[in-house]
């Protein structure tokens, strides 16, 4: 009997699957190997539920390789301000490539508690640039309005090695108990604790606790996708209609980073994921 399903979570070849009220361990038919088509948390799929095994997945709204999920309405980006410190160009990098897979961001930094004041003086100059330009921007405190956010919504958690992705899901639901290592001294960031990609139901919403990474490639994108996805060069309004905002002259974009109307680290994180190879 065919019966519709999400995959909540993927150990090697075995699916588990939401049927229902029901969870079911399955197998994928040979012919998605053949076609080289990834089963991920997240798909919506037909499973046998006699013979256990996924017959067909349903077409996707988005897909994300690292980590591995589709069909993700929101993505939380964890940052952390320190241990490890933080890390603009990954921040940049997440938040391009979310934007470009049509995917929600939102900024959660964490451990504001470790930072010195100049340090929490210039996150607060950050932040509001960030909501200035559109994204919501939270701490891992801010719990309760998070979880306003997040309902009904299918959430993943990304964001480098070490930053409190599994603690805050921890705090979105204490029933989880999600490994938590320390940070290494030596290295400056966090080992990895999440191994199995996993969606949790939480309340009302879903959410992937994912591999922590410390860094993502991008050149799966174009330059025009990721020029795009700054969406404060829009605002800008360039007068050269395939302008890349590198060196044109009377580029609005480049006069707006000279006067302090768009982030420096922003625009250089630009030129960098543009160029690289």
């Amino acid at each position: 009997m065919l019966k519709k399903g999400k995959i909540i979570k993927v150990n090697s070849d075995i699916f588990t699957v939401k049927v229902d009220d029901e969870f079911i361990d399955v197998k994928g038919r040979g012919k998605f190997r053949n076609a080289k088509i990834k089963l991920v948390v997240g798909d919506n799929v037909l499973v046998d539920t006699t013979n256990f095994v996924i017959e067909e997945v349903e077409p996707r709204k988005n897909y994300l390789t690292r980590p591995p999920v589709a069909n993700i309405d929101l993505a939380l980006i964890v940052t952390s301000l320190k241990k490890p410190d933080i890390n603009l160009t990954l921040l940049d990098k997440l938040i391009s490539i979310i934007t470009i897979n049509n995917i929600k961001p939102i900024l959660i930094f964490t451990k504001l508690d470790l930072a010195s004041k100049e340090e929490l003086k210039n996150f607060q100059s950050l932040s509001k640039y960030y909501q200035k330009i559109g994204y919501q921007v939270l701490t891992n405190n801010e719990i309760s309005l998070l979880k306003k956010i997040l309902k009904d919504q299918i959430v993943t958690v990304c964001g480098q090695t070490g930053a409190g992705k599994s603690t805050l899901i921890n705090k979105l639901d204490k029933n989880l108990h999600l490994e938590v290592n320390e940070i290494s001294e030596a290295l400056g960031r966090g080992k990895h604790t999440t191994r199995i990609v996993e969606l949790f139901q939480v309340d009302n919403f879903y959410i992937v606790d994912t591999p922590g990474f410390s860094a993502i490639d991008i050149d799966n994108y174009t330059e025009e996708e990721i020029k795009q996805s700054f969406v404060e060069f829009r605002s800008a309004q360039c007068k050269f209609k395939n302008c890349m905002h590198e060196n044109t002259q009377d580029c609005q974009v480049l006069e707006d980073v000279n006067n302090g109307l768009i982030l420096k680290s922003r625009y250089e994180n630009y030129l960098k994921f543009i160029r690289e190879p």
